[in-house]
């Protein structure tokens, strides 16, 4: 039974998510917490993971989630779930869309999709930092690390400044993160 829930919820998650792995992760995050697979923190955990391993960000965490839940074979279900519904999609609508891709009212449409996959994203960061910036136990203001905070701004900075390549951004967190934390 959880290998068909695997499948059906990462096949419906790959079938109207537009935008991405990024644009993905808030709605994997509620299929995560509607099923009770895992806490926000070990998704988080699980991002952190999935971000650094080569591949799709959305399909690395689609995978960590199915072997958590159902070792390999969950794994497995999980991915082909994610994937399957891009790979039919691309090879149905290539043709199409590259014939009325001119067309005006396509043109508008996709327009119109752009925001709403920034909306995502950002969703998704926010998620994110919330758990990231918070000290467990702790709510309200006080409850934000500004070691945290500062590490997050430094490693934004790194990546979009001065190119610094994320995995490398990340390894020097995890450094950072075993001395100060």
């Amino acid at each position: 039974m959880i290998l068909v829930r695997l499948l059906t919820s990462f096949f419906r998650l790959g079938l109207f998510t537009i935008g991405g792995g990024y644009a993905m992760l808030p709605l994997i995050q509620k299929e995560v917490q509607r099923y009770g697979w895992m806490t926000a923190e070990e998704f988080i955990d699980m991002i952190a993971i999935a971000e650094m391993t080569p591949g799709p960000v959305g399909v690395n965490t689609a995978t960590f989630v199915g072997f958590r839940q159902a070792g390999f074979l969950g794994a497995v279900a999980a991915t082909t779930g994610i994937a399957l519904p891009s790979l039919i999609l691309v090879i149905a609508v290539s043709k199409v869309l590259d014939k009325f891709r001119e067309h005006p009212l396509v043109s508008r449409m996709l327009l119109g999709i752009r925001p709403v996959v920034a909306g995502l994203i950002a969703s998704a960061a926010l998620f994110v930092a919330e758990a990231a910036f918070r000290r467990a136990g702790m709510h309200g203001l006080s409850s934000i690390d500004p070691l945290a905070v500062l590490v997050a701004a430094v490693s934004a900075v790194l990546v979009r400044r001065f190119k610094v390549h994320p995995i490398a951004v990340i390894l020097g967190a995890g450094a950072a993160g075993i001395v100060f934390f």
